[in-house]
């Protein structure tokens, strides 16, 4: 089965969960009215399903091919880009005056999530492009602005990452790219980048670089790291492109997955330098290239929706097809379909309910990332970036996380078909597994969370985060529209990342082995008290139109999902803060270097 844009699940998170007409009614995004997000859902859905979701099966299956320094990807892969950008989709969320439509980030969240749903190596190309907008529109001189917004933002120029060496990864203090200063202002770059998304391919005639490189005089680890802008090709005076730089594309990884996307190995300077300008200050890079990859890793988590949905999606099919004994009830002539058999039906209801709750914990990041940039006012804009700030990794590292869980899940529905190649089940799996990898570690989400973000306003964020959890379920409470059965585990949920949260800023300033031993149960049990408060809003909503006398099953399968969440997932809250509470004390000594 193809994937299929689930607009309705989109449009209803969007409203119920994440508040997206209050952004319009707020007079924050005018232009965002009902009418509007509708067309806008709809078109988008159309062409994920229509152009981009026939060629998820051709990227797996052609990938991209190198040769001679050039790569070229799948067949119909620039076609369908060229398509994309003809659309307008780059510039949906890009400011007004640069060209863009101006719309918000929660609107362009949610069609991220239906571009990655038809193809997560194809998403991969506009979600590093969209960083690359938002670091040069926030840090880069007026003259880099003046040369390559304006076609990155059209999306007929595309942006990359570079940020890894072989001896640095996750420690960027490691690196050793270097950066040389020239009399006319530009930089003389060299070294070797690894890992480099779509560092080159054949969708567009330019591709602008990011790169992170130090100086000669630069302090040592991350604060001697500064950030360059490279361009594939140089741009002259006029706009036109110019002669090639000294950065060339040296090979393409053989991966598990993404296999339509071209992850590359990228050497700079090997006929003796390439040319870059510097973006923001000297020494102040990392800073720079954080702003990129903050947004990065919201549209990661949003892969990993994405991933989720069409493994659940293709889980969901095949149950009903596939006929197998007989299930409890069946009156049916012959086997039943195996979504009638309790184990299957509760594969699928886990399935959708970590795929739900994670949808609505992205689609909450950008809404804060809205409000922190449109916001009425200073205040107002400072506290929705620190709600933003501390909902990313919890975001980014659930979504990421119940991705392989879920596309694992989806492989077990079909049995010993989901193991063969030829029913895509399995390549759901493969596509998700970087997704907890990239754009940091999900384990770096959970330390960045318990030692930085837990800390903003000395745990006012948090705290006020975890009241309005708490405030969400009392509100919902008194409609009477959803059972104690949903409500209680909830509760006790918020309860127990109240607790565990006092625990953890306690442990963070004085233990801090134990809270980072911490972290991932902790991140983890921050995620399934949000997402299932996330989920209860869902349910209520559905719950209330049902009783105003809506005929609709997706409504019933929504307050299915959410008792599902709160009485198989959430009931576990209470375990999860147990384990936070071992702290270190539950690592033991082992692995040491003399193991």
């Amino acid at each position: 089965m193809s994937y299929r844009a689930p607009i309705a699940d989109i449009a209803f998170s969007l409203r119920h969960v994440a508040g997206l007409d209050a952004l319009a009614a707020d007079g924050l995004f005018p232009d965002a009215s009902a009418d509007t997000v509708d067309a806008i859902l709809e078109e988008a859905g159309r062409f994920a399903t229509d152009k981009l979701a026939p060629l998820r099966r051709v990227g797996d299956t052609a990938g991209v091919t190198f040769a001679d320094g050039k790569v070229t990807t799948a067949p119909g892969w620039r076609e369908a880009y060229e398509a994309w950008t003809e659309g307008g989709w780059n510039a949906l969320a890009a400011p007004a005056e640069l060209g863009g439509q101006g719309l918000p980030l929660l609107l362009n969240a949610a069609c991220a999530e239906m571009w990655n749903g038809a193809s997560l190596a194809f998403g991969l190309a506009p979600l590093l492009t969209m960083g690359a907008v938002e670091a040069l529109t926030t840090h880069a001189s007026e003259t880099l602005r003046k040369t390559y917004l304006d076609k990155l933002v059209k999306g007929t120029w595309t942006g990359t990452m570079n940020l890894t060496e072989p001896q640095a990864g996750s420690d960027l203090g490691a690196l050793r790219a270097r950066a040389e200063r020239r009399e006319d202002g530009s930089y003389r770059i060299t070294g070797t980048k690894i890992f480099i998304t779509y560092g080159e391919h054949d969708l567009t005639d330019n591709i602008v670089h990011l790169v992170l490189a130090r100086l000669p005089d630069a302090p040592a680890g991350t604060r001697g790291i500064s950030l360059f802008l490279v361009p594939k090709l140089l741009v002259n005076e006029d706009g036109s492109l110019g002669e090639r730089n000294d950065v060339a594309c040296a090979g393409v990884e053989r991966k598990l997955g993404i296999h339509g996307s071209p992850t590359c190995t990228m050497t700079y300077g090997d006929k003796g330098g390439a040319t870059g300008w510097l973006i923001g200050e000297e020494h102040k890079g990392l800073a720079c290239m954080f702003t990129m990859m903050n947004n990065a890793r919201l549209q990661v988590g949003l892969q990993g929706v994405a991933a989720a949905e069409g493994a659940y999606q293709q889980a969901l099919s095949y149950a009903r097809e596939r006929r197998q004994g007989k299930a409890p009830g069946w009156t049916g002539e012959g086997m039943s379909p195996i979504v009638e058999h309790p184990d299957v039906r509760r594969m699928l209801l886990e399935m959708r309910a970590k795929t739900v709750a994670a949808r609505g914990l992205c689609y909450q990041v950008a809404e804060a990332l809205d409000r922190a940039r449109t916001g009425a006012d200073e205040a107002a804009r400072q506290a929705a970036q620190h709600r933003a700030a501390l909902l990313t990794p919890v975001a980014k590292a659930f979504a990421t996380d119940i991705a392989n869980e879920v596309a694992s899940l989806g492989v077990q529905v079909h049995g010993g078909a989901g193991f063969i190649e030829e029913t895509g089940a399995a390549q759901w799996m493969r596509d998700a597994r970087i997704t907890a990898i990239y754009e940091g570690t999900n384990g770096i989400q959970a330390i960045d969370l318990a030692m930085r973000k837990l800390s903003l306003e000395d745990g006012a964020v948090v705290r006020r985060t975890i009241g309005e959890l708490r405030q969400s379920l009392a509100t919902i409470a008194r409609t009477n529209h959803l059972s104690a059965a949903v409500l209680r585990p909830l509760a006790s949920a918020v309860d127990a990342l109240e607790s565990t949260t006092e625990w953890m800023l306690h442990a963070a300033s004085s233990r801090p082995a134990d809270a980072l031993a911490s972290a991932t149960p902790y991140l983890r049990l921050f995620a399934v008290a949000a997402g299932g408060v996330a989920l209860a809003r869902e349910a209520e909503a559905a719950a209330r139109a049902q009783a105003e006398g809506a005929e609709d099953a997706a409504h019933t399968l929504r307050v299915d999902t959410a008792r599902f969440f709160a009485g198989q997932i959430a009931a576990g809250a209470t375990g999860l803060a147990a384990s936070v509470m071992e702290g270190a004390d539950a690592l033991g000594a082992g692995f040491g270097a003399a193991a």
